[in-house]
């Protein structure tokens, strides 16, 4: 129930982009909560952007239409505004989402990116989506979609951990030169749970730099390192339960960062991922 609260505050505070993926298992809650406010008459379908994910066990070209449709059942829409391949690797398709041998050992996939590109460009063909696009995809596997033979639609954007300790550089500035957005998971740093983030890099909101910025305009970390992203064109989708922060998250856009500023943040850069993916 809090993921459907959650997304009424949002939408409440002005949010219209949600990024959702089948693996959080809070669809139902999500596109409860549209349809919710849509009722309500607070927004039209077309006002929200959804943005929904193609699992590790689902790449083969013949699971990705039922996969999405299964999707749309649950958000109850009729479309997404965009659907991404979540990670350039496969897993063994079947029920379990995260298959293991019987030594605990991932059991990967062999898959053609490629094949499953095109069967996503058949779900846009079908306005069952909006885009299409990509998610944790380097230089090299993007040329691989791009310089596809046929190619009939590229990957509008790439969703990618982003901020001030990983600010992404050389692939911000590929994706630029082929107007893929940049869209930056993890904006604020993470949350510090061990299951699935490196905890030995520094908390990235406790950073002095960010905290002294914010003072200046009276505003949080939080706030610094997100508008610190929205001027340079990534797309933030930080990531929040608590209703106060929900808002604040929002109020990024009665200021704006000096260039001494950004090029401060920009040196903050560390190379590191909260979010490892060691699978």
């Amino acid at each position: 129930g809090s993921c459907l609260e959650a997304v009424k505050i949002a939408i409440d505070a002005g949010y219209r982009h949600i990024d959702g993926a089948f693996v959080y298992f809070n669809e139902h809650e999500v596109g409860q909560a549209i349809r919710e406010k849509i009722a309500e008459g607070k927004i039209k379908r077309e006002d929200i952007f959804y943005c929904g994910k193609l699992w590790n066990t689902c790449h083969p070209p013949e699971l990705v239409r039922p996969t999405l449709e299964k999707t749309l059942k649950i958000l109850q829409l009729d479309y997404v505004d965009l659907y991404i391949i979540e990670l350039p690797m496969a897993f063994k398709p079947g029920d379990a989402l995260y298959p293991k041998d019987e030594n605990g050992k991932f059991i990967y996939h062999e898959t053609d990116l490629c094949a499953t590109w095109e069967a996503l460009e058949a779900c846009k063909d079908a306005g069952l989506a909006k885009s299409i696009g990509v998610s944790n995809f380097n230089r090299r596997q993007l040329e691989m979609i791009m310089n596809k033979p046929g190619l009939k639609y590229k990957p509008v954007s790439n969703q990618v951990e982003c901020h001030p300790y990983f600010t992404q550089p050389k692939l911000l500035e590929f994706c630029r030169q082929h107007d893929i957005v940049i869209v930056g998971y993890s904006p604020l740093g993470t949350s510090r749970d061990e299951s699935w983030v490196n905890v030995s890099s520094p908390p990235l909101l406790k950073d002095p730099v960010l905290n002294a910025i914010g003072k200046k305009y009276n505003k949080t970390a939080a706030q610094i390192a997100l508008r610190f992203n929205v001027q340079r064109g990534v797309v933030v989708i930080p990531k929040s339960f608590n209703p106060q922060r929900i808002r604040e998250n929002f109020q990024i856009f009665d200021f704006s960062l000096t260039e001494k500023e950004m090029k401060e943040i920009e040196a903050l850069n560390k190379n590191v991922r909260y979010v490892e993916l060691l699978m």
